[in-house]
Order: C-alpha cells, then structure tokens, then sequence
C-alpha cells in the first residue's frame, strides 16, 4: 500500500525455526556447547537438593525426637577453687516442678571400660563409665537394641548396658559378654539403639547408682539431669531448672536443650550449600562462554545466510533476533538436562545414604531462568554482529 514494502513479521513458530536450524545443521558443537550449560546447572540443583534432603532428615529427626527435653550439668566455679557437683537428689527435685514428666540423670564414674584386663588402663577408646538412674531410657525416649535395659535387681551387681558407639568401639554386637571395668568383670546386659539427642549416652557404659557406688567407689553425685516436660511447659521448666538443682547457688546448673544441636546441623548444611552453590556458578559461566564461543563461530560461518536473508528482505532485528533466539535455546536445552540430571543425582545420593529426596520447587524454576539470562547475555554480542554484517559483504564472502 501506497508503494512502500513493510517487513514480513515473524510470528513465534518462525522464530523456533530459524533457531533451531543452526543448530540442526551442527548437532556435534550445539551439544558440547549445551553441556556446559547442562554440567553447571546440574551442578546447582544437585547441590541444593542434597542440602534440602538432609536438612529434611535433620527437621523429620527433629520432629520425631521434640524439643521439649532440657538437660542440667554442672555450671563454671567462678573461683575454680573445687569443681561444681550437682547434689544427689537432683533429678527428684527436678521432678517436683509443674510440667515436668520425667527425670532421669547420670554421673560420671571416671572409670575405663575395656574388652578385657590385659588392656592398659589408660585406653578409654572415648567410652566413659556412667552411672544411671533406671528412668534415664524413658526420659530420653531411648530403646534397647538388643538385650534389656537396668532394673531394680541389676542396677545393684556387676552389669552393664553399653551406648550403640560404645558397643562398636568395644565390638560387641550382642549382649551375654563381659567387659573389664575398673579391677573387675561386668556382664553386657543390653545394648543401646542411637540416641541423637543424646550422643553422650551412644559413648557411654551404663551402670547402676548402686552398683557404680560399690564397685566404683562413685560419690553419688550426678553430673548430668535430664528431664522432658509438657511442649507448653518448656520455657517456664527451663526458667525454674537451675533454681529447683541448686537453689542456694543456681549459678551451679547450666541448663540447655539437646534439641538446639540439630538445629544448629539442619543450619550448617545450609550454610555449606552457598560454597558449592558458587563452584557450580563457576561452571555455569564456563558454559555461557561455551554459548557464545559457539554462536560467534556461527555468525562467521553464516556470512551469506545472513547476506542472502538481508537481501530478500529481513531487517536487522530479525537477523538478530533470530541468533538471540538460537543461544536461548541452546541454553534452555542445556538447563533442562541439567535439571533432569540434578533432579535425578539427588534422588540417587538421597537412596544410598537414607533421606528423604527433595528437590525445592524453586531450584528447577531458577535454574531455567538462569538459563535464559545466560542464553540472552551470550547471545547478544554475536546477534548484534549478525545483525550489522552488510548485504553486499555478506554475498561476496568466501
């Protein structure tokens, strides 16, 4: 109309052909350039689906176990002149506060556990020699593997039940065996099953207060009280603990939640995916130089395309639209493998090593939108040179 010729439009589909046609016609460099994308991107979702996986296990874990056991030990001596004790009846004062449901408390005997007596005393293996009162197991929530736990009769007499490390580290897997603690045999009566809010008892050998009195010469004194109250009593239970242990010195007991130490893991496995998450970042920018390395190359050897299509009539902007569009889908190739790759590595790491396999709904959304970003900015230079070769040079190239 009126004698002036107008650009044909290039609808959508169009595009998505021209792109994809360079890289039709070059299948080899468009997968090595797509998988520097693909290695960076699933580099990425790996890394935050296997923080997210443990981190899960750690709040599942976390959950299961509560937050609502506090544990007293002994506080600092402001003059060091004598090391603080808890006093004897610790744990039944303890029970006597509003809320609280159970108390159970243990004393470290200073004794060695061995697997016989031709050991040297001095190898402890880290295993220290508790004694226990008999409602420590169900204070902490704990179970006994294999075996049985203390009673009335057997906290009195030589037996023991030993923490699920300290079983390892004395390789014993069942119980009916004798260990040598202090100048004498002790029967292994049970066998603990792990206690993550209680690491200390998985390194210990437990026995009774009565018996570690007689045969350990142990002062009676506790040095840890354990106790779990209702989830609505905790704060208050923990504000009256120090005062109820030692009232005339509440400076003596330190109180604090086991619970505060998976917390603190579920962060730090979240503060280690920042370092892994910029080592992918690093891959991913060798990628995009990988992008547009390749679409430099293809612009040089694309001369007369272009010259022909700038002859019949394409403008400047769709010759460089059209390269743009080709590095977004070389690039959101490459992110969907990665994608697909981490996803699967996470599943993979989260079935060997026993976790719940999450893969944050946002990690694949960014990790595409990433890919477009790094389509666009490695496309661009190369389209803007596309765009300004002449017709007339374009035709006459060799």
């Amino acid at each position: 109309m009126n004698g002036v010729l107008r650009p044909v439009r290039l609808r959508p589909s169009d595009l998505v052909r021209l792109g994809t046609a360079g890289l039709r016609a070059r299948p080899g460099r468009a997968l090595l350039a797509a998988l520097g994308i693909a290695v960076g991107i699933a580099t990425m979702v790996t890394v935050v689906g296997i923080s997210a996986s443990s981190q899960a296990r750690l709040l599942r874990q976390l959950d299961a176990l509560g937050t609502n056991l506090l544990r007293v030990s002994p506080g600092d001596d402001l003059f060091g002149d004598d090391p603080v004790k808890l006093p004897k009846g610790a744990a039944a004062a303890v029970l006597r506060i509003d809320g609280v449901r159970e108390a159970g408390q243990t004393g470290d005997t200073k004794a060695t556990v061995r697997r016989n007596d031709l050991i040297a005393g001095e190898v402890s293996l880290g295993i220290s020699v508790q004694a226990t009162s008999l409602d420590l197991l169900r204070t902490l929530d704990g179970r006994v593997r294999s075996g049985t736990w203390l009673n009335a009769a057997t906290e009195r007499h030589p037996a023991v039940v030993l923490g699920s490390v300290a079983a390892e580290r004395l390789g014993l897997t069942a119980p009916d065996a004798q260990v040598w603690i202090g100048n004498r045999w002790f029967t292994v009566i049970g066998i603990l099953d792990r206690m993550p809010l209680a690491e200390e008892i998985e390194r210990s050998a437990l026995i009774g207060f009565p018996a570690a009195e007689e045969y350990l010469d142990f002062d009676g004194h506790p040095t840890t009280v354990y106790e779990r109250s209702d989830d609505e009593s905790v704060e208050s239970v923990r504000d009256a603990l120090a005062r109820t242990v030692s009232p005339e010195r509440p400076s003596d007991a330190k109180v604090s939640r086991p619970s505060d130490a998976l917390k603190a893991k579920a962060a730090a496995a979240g503060a280690f995916t920042g370092l892994m998450l910029g080592l992918g970042a690093v891959a991913l920018f060798v990628g995009a130089v990988g992008v547009a390395n390749t679409m430099v190359v293809a612009v040089l050897e694309r001369r007369k395309e272009i010259g022909l299509r700038r002859s019949l009539g394409a403008t400047r902007g769709q010759v460089r639209t059209q390269f743009l569009v080709e590095a977004l889908i070389l690039s959101v190739a490459g992110g969907a493998f990665g994608v697909v790759g981490g996803a699967l590595a996470t599943f993979v790491y989260a079935g060997v090593n026993a976790l719940p396999a999450v893969v944050p709904v946002w990690a694949p959304g960014g990790a595409l939108g990433t890919t477009l970003l790094i389509g666009a900015l490695a496309g661009i230079y190369p389209a803007v040179r596309a765009a300004r070769v002449p017709p007339s040079v374009a035709l006459t190239a060799q």
